[in-house]
C-alpha cells in the first residue's frame, strides 16, 4: 500500500469518525433511579440534557434523592456506554480487517 492510500484512508476514518461523533450527539438515553423516582436524560456524548424529581422522592428524605440521582445517572452513562461501543464500533470495526 502506498503513503498516498494510506494518507487517503486515514482521512476517510477521520471523516467517519466525526460523522459517528456527531450522531451521538443527537441520540439519548435515559437512566432510571429509585423505580422511576428519578430520570436522567443524556447524550450519546453524556451530556445531560433533563433531570426529572418526581415529587413523590421528596418524601424519602434528601438521602435518598442524591442515591437515586447518582443511581439514574450511572444507569444513563452506562446505556451511552453501549451506545457509543457499537456505533463507534461499526466504524472503526473495519481496522481489525
Amino acid at each position: 500500500m502506498d503513503m498516498e492510500t494510506l494518507m487517503a484512508q486515514a482521512a476517510d476514518l477521520q471523516t467517519k469518525i466525526a460523522a459517528a461523533q456527531d450522531s451521538l450527539g443527537q441520540m439519548q438515553v435515559r437512566g432510571i433511579g429509585g423505580n422511576g423516582a428519578v430520570v436522567i436524560t443524556m447524550t450519546g456524548k453524556y451530556d445531560v440534557l433533563s433531570v426529572v424529581v418526581q415529587p413523590s422522592a421528596l418524601e424519602n428524605g434528601a438521602d435518598n434523592v442524591s442515591k437515586y440521582v447518582f443511581d439514574a445517572y450511572k444507569d444513563a452513562k452506562a446505556k451511552a456506554d453501549v451506545l457509543i461501543e457499537k456505533t463507534m464500533g461499526e466504524v472503526t470495526g473495519s481496522l481489525s480487517e
